[in-house]
C-alpha cells in the first residue's frame, strides 16, 4: 500500500496520507513520501496542494510503535526522523506552492504540527485539534513550539501544550487559525472551493505575497528546529521516554 496518494488536476494536487489503520501517524515512509513530492509539484508548476487524510483521521501524529524502537541512549534518539519532519516543514513555508489542509476526525501532536506548515487550514466540524505531546511524556519534534503561538495565540498555545488537552474545531479559540469549519460532508465541497478561489488570482502576485507573509513573520530556520530538537533529545535520554512508550502501548493492547 502506497503512504502518500498523490493525485493531480490542472494546476492542482492533492496528497493523501494513507496509514489509515494507525490514523495515517508519521513513520519514515510517509515523511520520505511527502518530502519526494514537493519538488515534483514544483517541477511541474503546481500552485495548491490539498493535504488531506485518509479514513477516520486527518493524522494523529508520529507513529509511537516507530518512535518506542529507539532507547534511551543519547547515540540512539529519534532525532533524525524528527529532523525530516521539521525539514519537511519548512520546505513547504519556503516553496512558493500554497497549502490548504483539510482536517478531520484528528489532528493531534505531529498531526497538528502539519498542519500549522500550512498556509490555509479548514477543517470538519469535531475535528480534535491538539499539541498532545505531554500525555506521553513527550516535547514537540515537529515544530508546535515555535509554530503553535504564532498561530493560535500565546494563551491558547501555552494552555495546550502544557495541559495536552485537545479541542474541537469548532472552539472558538481556534477561530483565528482555521479559515473555515464545516460539517464532515461539506469539507470537499468547502476545500473545492477555496482551491478555486486560490487560482483564481494570478499566480505571480499570490507567490510573492506569500513570500512577503513569511519574511514578516520572520520565516523559520534550521535553527528554531535544533533549538526544538536538542530539548526533544535531552528530554527523551533523562526522562527514559522509550519505557513510558512502551507502557502506555500495551497497555493499549491489553484494553483492545
Amino acid at each position: 500500500m502506497t503512504d502518500l496518494i498523490v493525485s493531480r488536476r490542472d494546476r492542482c494536487s492533492t496528497w493523501t496520507l494513507n496509514r489509515p489503520g494507525v490514523r495515517n501517524a508519521l513513520d519514515p515512509g510517509l515523511v520520505e513520501a511527502l518530502t519526494a513530492a514537493l519538488p515534483e509539484e514544483e517541477r511541474l508548476g503546481t500552485e495548491v496542494v490539498v493535504l488531506r487524510g485518509e479514513g477516520p483521521s486527518f493524522c494523529a501524529g508520529a507513529d509511537l510503535k516507530f518512535l518506542q524502537t529507539y532507547g534511551a541512549d543519547p547515540s540512539h534518539t529519534p532525532r533524525a526522523f524528527l529532523a525530516s519532519i521539521w525539514d519537511l516543514t519548512l520546505a513547504m513555508e519556503r516553496s512558493s506552492v500554497v497549502f490548504v489542509a483539510a482536517l478531520h476526525g484528528h489532528a493531534i501532536a505531529g498531526g497538528m504540527e502539519l498542519a500549522l506548515a500550512c498556509d490555509i487550514v479548514l477543517a470538519a466540524t469535531g475535528t480534535l485539534i491538539g499539541d498532545g505531546h505531554v500525555r506521553n511524556n513527550l516535547l514537540p519534534g515537529g515544530g508546535a513550539s515555535a509554530r503553535m503561538e504564532r498561530a493560535i495565540g500565546r494563551a491558547t498555545a501555552t494552555w495546550m501544550a502544557l495541559s495536552g488537552r485537545s479541542l474541537t474545531a469548532e472552539d472558538p479559540r481556534l477561530a483565528v487559525w482555521l479559515h473555515e469549519v464545516v460539517p464532515a460532508q461539506k469539507l470537499s465541497e468547502a476545500t473545492d472551493r477555496v482551491v478555486e478561489q486560490l487560482l483564481g488570482v494570478p499566480a505571480s502576485a499570490r507567490r510573492h505575497y506569500k513570500q512577503l507573509i513569511n519574511a514578516d513573520q520572520q520565516a523559520l530556520t534550521t535553527s528554531d528546529r535544533d533549538r526544538e530538537l536538542d530539548a526533544f533529545e535531552q528530554h527523551w535520554s533523562s526522562e527514559d521516554v522509550p519505557a513510558a512508550l512502551r507502557t502506555f502501548l500495551a497497555g493499549n493492547r491489553k484494553a483492545s
